[in-house]
Parts: structure tokens; sequence; C-alpha cells
């Protein structure tokens, strides 16, 4: 059986590491086949077509071949070509790409497709390079949580997760990692009224228009930061994650 060929596939790279003296090991992730490894030969050299295309939060199109059988975990790169469209990010903008990359590695399983998140990845990537500040802690949200809801690990948002009761728009209410949304304490900070669970709800429902979301995340971005960010690093496990450790290093300088 020959090896299968697959070509102008969009992708991005998430993280990049070496392997041997020329070449690289890439973990990319991909609109049609998920989070795929890849082998890049000879993009170390600095003859390489690959040296300058193989970096993070570029929109790609990418070409490889997969062994007859499919058996090896990690593929041959034959092609890779810039996309264009934006700049690369920087400064909060760049980790906040990188944070979401970690989040990617962590939770998404190599071979699973994500077509819908990984659209929504896109979008939001290209946000963080237009360097429209106001949007950068709603676009993260965002991404948050079509991430934690195209994985499986999002709890209703229009109940509570215990009971299966339905939220009072006026109460407030909490989503905590190992028991989903429930009611909150009197001096609970980190929680949202019903009517602001619903609105979310209801904008994931429709089918996560980027606009509706963001609408929805907008308003209740500060809230929900320290809600979803416990519910991430419960799933992802220890240690902390780096991204974030290297956030809070350069916050406390």
């Amino acid at each position: 059986m020959p090896p299968r060929r697959f070509s102008n596939e969009p992708a991005f790279v998430l993280h990049r590491y070496d392997w041997s003296e020329s070449s690289l090991i890439l973990e990319v992730f991909t609109r049609n086949h998920g989070r795929t490894a890849l082998v890049a030969k000879g993009a170390k050299k600095p003859s390489s077509n690959f040296r300058p295309v193989l970096l993070p939060l570029q929109p790609l199109h990418l070409g490889w071949t997969q062994s007859a059988g499919g058996e090896a975990e990690i593929h041959t790169l034959k092609g890779a070509e810039w996309v264009g469209g934006h700049i690369m990010p920087t400064g909060d903008a760049l980790l906040s790409g990188l944070y979401m990359n970690e989040l990617l590695l962590r939770l998404l399983a190599r071979g699973d497709p994500h077509a819908f998140l990984f659209d929504h990845y896109a979008a939001v990537v290209q946000v963080l390079a237009s360097e429209h500040g106001e949007a950068l802690e709603p676009v993260l949200r965002l991404f948050e949580l079509v991430l934690l809801r195209e994985v499986g690990l999002l709890p209703a948002l229009d109940v509570q997760t215990l009971t299966q009761h339905a939220l009072d728009p006026a109460g407030r209410y909490a989503l905590v990692a190992e028991v989903g949304l429930r009611t909150a304490g009197p001096d609970e900070r980190a929680s949202l009224r019903g009517a602001q669970w619903l609105l979310l709800a209801q904008a994931l429902q429709e089918g996560a228009a980027l606009t509706a979301l963001l609408h929805a995340c907008a308003p209740v971005a500060f809230e929900l930061k320290p809600q979803l960010r416990a519910l991430l690093q419960y799933h992802c496990g220890s240690p902390r994650l780096r991204t974030r450790q290297f956030m809070m290093d350069v916050q406390a300088l």
C-alpha cells in the first residue's frame, strides 16, 4: 500500500522542538485532521524553504505523507506555505496566543478533528494580531468556552449541574471544576447572574458564531476569567500551564 498524501491543509504550528542537528518535530493543529505530529527534515538548515515559514500563530497550508497503514505517529512534512493575512502578534497578544497553543496541546488528542474549533482559533489569532487591545480578554474567554465545549468538558450553562434545576435569571451562579454550575455564595465574586449564563448558553447553542459569542463574553470577561481558568487547569492537571506561570512571573516584576 503506497503512503497517503495530504496537501493544502489549513494549519497552525502549536509547538516545535529539535530533532537531530538539522530537523524539527512539529505539533500542528489542522482543520480537517486535528492535532498532528510532523517531522520537518532539514528545516534548521539556512537554505531550507521551511525555515522562515514554520512559525506559531501564522496561517499555513501544509502537505505531508503518512506511511502505509498509518501506523507511524509522526508523519513527514512535504510542503509548507504561508497563507498571509496578518503579522505576528506581539506583547500580551503573543503570550495569549502561546497560551491558547498550550491549551490545545494539553487537551486535544492527536488525530481528532475539530474544524469548528479550528475556525474560531484562526479568528481569535487574527484578532490578536490586529492590536485590538480592548478585545483581548473577551476573545480569550470566547476561545476557552469553545475549546471546553468542543472537547466535552463544559457543563450545560442553562441549568445547575447537580440538580438540573433551571437558573434564576436574577440569581448568581459559579462554575466550579468538580461540581459544574452551582449557586454562588454571598461573597463569591467569581460568579455570574443567571441571565448572563443563559446568554452565553444561547450564544453557544446558536452555532457559536464569533460575533454572538463575543457580544456575550465582553460584558462578563472579568468574572469569567478565574472560573474558566480554574476549570481548564483542573482538566489539564499538574503542573501549572507554562504560559500562565510566565505571565504571573512577568506581572510580579
